[in-house]
């Protein structure tokens, strides 16, 4: 088996993991990137992004390609395709064990980023990015004078509901209780919207549509009734997952399993940091997992200079 020596070792290629290879690069240290997938992560799915500052519409795809291609200037060592066996943050030097080789690092960051949680019903996959969105704030502008459904009553799922009413005539806010989760606050603001029209005791069990959404099926979880509701667009909003999967327990997580840091993205283990959607913060954007990814590499970077000026025993 293949075994590779780096000073930083980037869990993930997506706009924090590409962000940071570049920052730790630029920083003279040796940096690699392991991918599951190829690099780019979840932006590479979009179709368009218009709030990427610098490019008011820009594919997902070719956002990415520029950031790897910024990457690849620096020399950044990529690992795509990479499926991770083993973990080990705590050992030194800390150990990455995939199928086809063995990374050892001074230094980890975590960018492995999160998903939307599936509703997990018939159509849903068959019609992201032709009426099925995950994000109101990279999609909204689509939806200008149609009516789409939000699904799920926190204020994630309320927030975007009231960011949806600036472009969609109609958002229908689809519950599966009779009242909301979202702050009072949230709530009183969106029941104030006069485009938004809950539907309570109410979940989706399908997604209909032919190029394009025009229905979802609801089912009235306390009559068993099934109703049809004209909808062009479906946004769930019932909670986001951290892709953890060998990272959990090893450094310190919330409720919900995303990774706890501080300001400077340092876990609690030492020489581990975490940047993006799979950390613990209140914005997952591409500029946020970005500029998350410049910081953790900038630290991870100062903290490798710290080992330099530790003396070593005779």
């Amino acid at each position: 088996m293949q075994i590779y020596e780096f000073d930083t070792v980037i869990l993930g290629g997506g706009p924090a993991g590409l962000s940071a290879g570049i920052y730790a690069s630029r920083g003279a240290v040796s940096t690699a990137i392991i991918d599951v997938s190829m690099l780019g992560g979840q932006p590479s799915n979009y179709l368009e992004l218009e709030n990427y500052p610098g490019f008011p519409i820009i594919g997902g795809f070719d956002l990415m390609e520029k950031f790897e291609e910024h990457a690849d200037k620096f020399g950044v060592q990529k690992f795509p395709m990479q499926e991770i066996e083993k973990l080990d943050l705590k050992a030194t030097p800390k150990i990455i064990l995939t199928k086809e080789a063995e990374f050892r690092a001074k230094t980890v960051i975590i960018a492995c980023g999160a998903q939307p949680m599936k509703l997990g019903v018939p159509g849903e996959a068959a019609f992201v990015g032709r009426g099925v969105s995950y994000c109101a704030v990279c999609d909204g502008a689509f939806y200008k004078n149609k009516v789409v459904a939000v699904v799920g009553g926190g204020n994630a799922a309320v927030e975007e509901a009231m960011y949806l009413t600036k472009f969609a005539d109609k958002v229908y806010v689809i519950h599966r209780r009779n009242e909301l989760r979202a702050d009072k606050i949230v709530q009183e603001r969106a029941f104030k919207n006069e485009k938004i029209e809950f539907i309570w005791d109410s979940v989706v069990k399908e997604i209909k549509g032919e190029d394009l959404v025009h229905t979802a099926v609801l089912e009235n979880v306390k009559t068993h009734d099934i109703s049809n509701l004209q909808v062009n667009g479906v946004f769930p909003y019932i909670g986001m997952v951290p892709n953890i999967e060998g990272i959990a327990g090893q450094v310190a997580q919330d409720a919900g399993g995303f990774i706890i840091t501080d300001e400077t993205m340092k876990t609690s283990v030492e020489g581990v940091y975490a940047v993006g959607d799979v950390r613990k913060t209140p914005l997952r954007q591409v500029i946020t997992a970005a500029s998350d990814g410049a910081v953790g590499a900038v630290y991870a970077v100062k903290y490798l200079e710290s080992l330099k000026e530790i003396p070593q025993a005779v």
